[in-house]
């Protein structure tokens, strides 16, 4: 079956009697262009035979596709019928595997998550309403190097902004912490099938290592502040933290290296 085809894609379903989920974002890519521009950005750099995470691959074509460019691809999966699909699919392929395991599931065992650990790379076209979630629970629980995504244009926006923009948040400001954020391009509705109400875009978080050296103590004060801080953004942070911290200045108007010295400082105070 050719993934890119919307014609295909459409029949599969009807044969299979498989109604996309919008509620679990199941909108599938068919847009030969935009795989090729995932692939590209989210291997770059990639050693033959490295082993790359893919969450919600739906029904394979981005899975297809890295494969076929020579990678280990192992695919957390949430739709039960579409993970036997993808082992069926693939079951002569040593180089895949595909957990049915919710991405957002903390109380799955230990055992479930096994498989990912050699991945330091992550790929995919993430679930529309999970999205968010799923990528900053990688940000800050996983070790990952790169993550190369397709979210929604805004929450896109909202990540790779920087202090003073009105599209500065909370989650942009924790992925920055040990990420560099970059935009890559703008995808259509129009290349999804079911057509989402909006566009998506391509970002790339590449891991840094300006941050290295905060204490567990130190991440936690950054956590701390800067979620009470954008919980009440029209506030200054004075009013905000009271004793604590003395300034008149807003959530999104401090840069991660501000926020950081800031943490360091109250941490310290606190010791």
């Amino acid at each position: 079956m050719n993934l890119t085809s919307p014609t295909q894609v459409k029949s599969w379903c009807i044969e299979n009697g498989f109604h996309p989920n919008k509620t679990l974002g199941q909108n599938f890519l068919i847009d030969r262009n935009t795989l090729v521009a995932i692939a590209d950005a989210g291997l770059e750099g990639a050693a033959p035979g490295e082993t790359v995470l893919e969450v919600g691959p739906g029904l394979g074509v981005l899975t297809e596709e890295m494969l076929g460019r020579g990678m280990r691809v192992t695919a957390i999966e949430k739709d039960p019928v579409l993970a036997e699909r993808l082992a069926r699919e693939f079951a002569g392929e040593e180089r895949f595997s595909v957990v049915a395991l919710d991405a957002l599931d903390r109380r799955a065992e230990e055992e479930a998550w096994k498989p990912f650990g050699k991945a330091k790379r992550l790929v995919s076209n993430l679930p529309y309403q999970a999205g968010t979630r799923i990528l900053l629970n990688f940000v800050l629980e996983h070790e990952l190097d790169h993550m190369t995504v397709l979210l929604q244009t805004e929450v896109a926006q909202r990540l790779a902004a920087k202090e003073g923009s009105k599209m500065r948040s909370l989650s942009g400001t924790w992925a920055q912490l040990d990420y560099d954020v970059k935009i890559l391009r703008n995808v259509a509705a129009a290349c999804f099938w079911p057509r989402p109400e909006i566009g998506s875009t391509l970002v790339k978080l590449s891991k840094h290592s300006r941050n290295a050296s905060l204490t567990p103590k130190e991440r936690e004060m950054f956590r701390f502040l800067t979620k009470k801080a954008f919980e009440h953004r029209r506030k200054q942070l004075g009013s905000i933290f009271k004793d604590m911290v003395k300034s008149t200045a807003r959530a999104e108007s401090l840069s991660n290296e501000e926020w950081v010295n800031l943490s360091k400082g109250t941490a310290n105070e606190n010791s």
